[in-house]
């Protein structure tokens, strides 16, 4: 096969080639460019005030950027574009596409097939945003991946809770929705052009499909993958489902507004989690990323064991181990990534972690529909216990990579 464009980059003289404004220019970029995804909630509920949606069709909104960004991983993954061409250009064309497939959904009806291919198409296209971007980001690092990974995951995570602020005071039209998520797309995708390229991105790579298996060959790639998994088991489904319980347990406990209360709720647990995602960064630098990774996971699942078992107590200490849930659950995440980053050969960097995310997100459709039935039949405790269980398997994982020699590959030795 023909060899794939060169990506290594002089790093620019000046201006924005320093390390932190390249960095700040990505988390910019990949927090405006995400905005066609985290609006998905905001959408959904605005669309529930105009056009009659039935619970199924409101998931599918959701379900299909999923199905659509699980679909482009894959397909990047298999072709190794993220370790082809330049990180910035597949990230500028990927947000562009994203924000025009957003845009023209505000010029059709609100529900149909068409609504829902465009939705599919936009998570197509931000296959090439959210993996990307973490590439990018690794091209920088420098004893510090965690953190900036990290960051990264940060800034996404309080992306991901805005919704929940508007759900919570904003009654907004579901086209102007659309229609701002899609320019704020359009801004990340010019945006990231500014960006540099860090030093450590590799020169050329051909294509060699045969690279993508190496993702369960290698047996420290994969149990930092499969513990990648256990916490993705939990993760979305803990997002997707937190306000419904609390609005639930704060009915039973006499909260007049209990649908604002549970979103303002929801909001700061999900947005604490930006700080659990730079402090896992942190420690994770510090003293290991399997040593992070299994005391978050391990807390996490414990909060989420609890968590069913306090429907209906007073709303201060559901809120309080909710927020508690929400930085746990997160602290851990960006440390899979680096892991992956750092346990994967140089050439297959980007590759290796587009996977991971395929995998993982492929994970996510199955966990969050599983919630409803579950809880159905064994009420809140039996459905947030299922979610414990991909954590505590995820511990599992990561202790054995942790007594695997290649852990010392990670975190500068640091297990």
């Amino acid at each position: 096969m023909a060899s794939g464009v060169e990506t290594t980059q002089r790093p620019w003289r000046g201006g924005l080639a320093a390390k932190w404004p390249s960095i700040g220019v990505i988390l910019f970029a990949q927090v405006t460019a995400m905005a066609v995804w985290f609006a998905s909630a905001a959408i959904a509920a605005a669309l529930a005030r105009s056009a009659p949606l039935s619970g199924f069709e409101t998931a599918m909104l959701t379900s299909a950027v999923q199905a659509g960004f699980v679909c482009g991983t894959l397909a990047s993954a298999f072709l190794g574009v993220p370790d082809r061409f330049d990180p910035r250009r597949i990230f500028m064309i990927a947000a562009l596409a994203a924000a025009a497939a957003s845009a023209t959904l505000a010029m059709l009806p609100p529900t149909g097939a068409g609504i829902l291919l465009l939705r599919f198409l936009t998570g197509l296209a931000l296959a090439g945003v959210y993996p990307i971007g973490m590439r990018l980001a690794a091209t920088w690092a420098s004893g510090d991946l965690g953190l900036l990974v990290g960051l990264l995951v940060g800034a996404l995570t309080l992306g991901s809770a805005s919704p929940h602020l508007l759900a919570a005071f904003g009654q907004f039209d579901w086209r102007t929705i659309y229609l701002v998520a899609a320019g704020l797309a359009a801004c990340g995708g010019l945006a990231i052009l500014a960006a540099g390229v860090g030093p450590n991105v590799p020169r050329q790579v051909r294509l060699d499909t045969g690279r993508i298996s190496q993702a369960w060959r290698n047996p420290a790639l994969r149990l930092a993958n499969l513990g990648y998994l256990g916490h993705m088991w939990e993760l979305y489904a803990m997002w997707t489902w937190l306000a419904v319980f609390l609005a639930a347990s704060f009915t039973l406990s006499g909260v007049a507004d209990a649908h604002g209360l549970a979103e303002l709720a929801t909001f700061a647990a999900i947005a604490a989690g930006a700080i659990g995602a730079w402090l896992g960064g942190v420690c994770a630098d510090r003293w290991g990323r399997t040593t992070v990774t299994i005391a978050a996971m391990a807390a996490s699942g414990v909060c989420a064991a609890a968590m069913g078992w306090l429907l209906g107590s007073p709303p201060g200490v559901v809120i309080a181990v909710a927020v508690v849930w929400g930085i746990t659950i997160i602290a851990d995440s960006a440390q899979f990534s680096a892991s992956i980053a750092e346990l994967s050969d140089p050439e297959t960097v980007g590759t290796m972690l587009t996977l991971q995310t395929c995998a993982g997100f492929l994970l996510t459709l199955v966990s969050i529909q599983l919630v409803a039935p579950v809880s159905q039949a064994f009420g809140w405790p039996g459905a947030f216990t299922m979610l414990a269980i991909g954590p505590f398997l995820g511990c599992i994982a990561m202790a054995r990579l942790r007594a695997s020699p290649d852990a010392a590959r990670m975190a500068g030795g640091r297990r």
